[in-house]
């Protein structure tokens, strides 16, 4: 059964950045799609960022598009996400996110993802 970890939330300013790490055990990651959700109270959870197996392919919501960097590092089974410039509306519960089933394309809805971290909080001051 492999278990997703996130680690690196915390309390920043507008404009700061911060970089969250994600740490699978339990099983391999190399073939499976990762990515990042987000969620804020009373709020569905929403799409961050997505990549496929080999890092070849991702994808970022409208939002954090330009800001947002996903990466991997699969003989690590690390997954990464880098957020630079950072607002207040990026406040939110990230998790970590993976999909074993093959996916043609890296999928944004939430119920496409079978395994999922436990969550970080960040927290953007303005």
């Amino acid at each position: 059964q492999v278990r997703l970890e996130e680690s690196g939330g915390g309390l920043v300013q507008a404009g700061d950045s911060l970089s969250l790490s994600c740490s699978a055990s339990g099983g391999p990651i190399s073939t499976f799609t990762m990515g990042w959700f987000r969620q804020t109270p009373g709020k569905e959870r929403e799409f961050v960022a997505g990549i496929t197996w080999n890092g070849g392919w991702t994808d970022y919501a409208d939002a954090v598009k330009g800001r947002f960097t996903i990466s991997r590092d699969n003989t690590e089974s690390m997954v990464y996400l880098q957020m630079n410039s950072l607002k207040p509306e990026d406040t939110a519960v990230y998790y970590c996110v993976m999909r074993r089933q093959v996916a043609v394309t890296i999928p944004i809805i939430a119920n496409d993802y079978e395994y999922w971290g436990q969550g970080t909080q960040v927290t953007v001051s303005s």
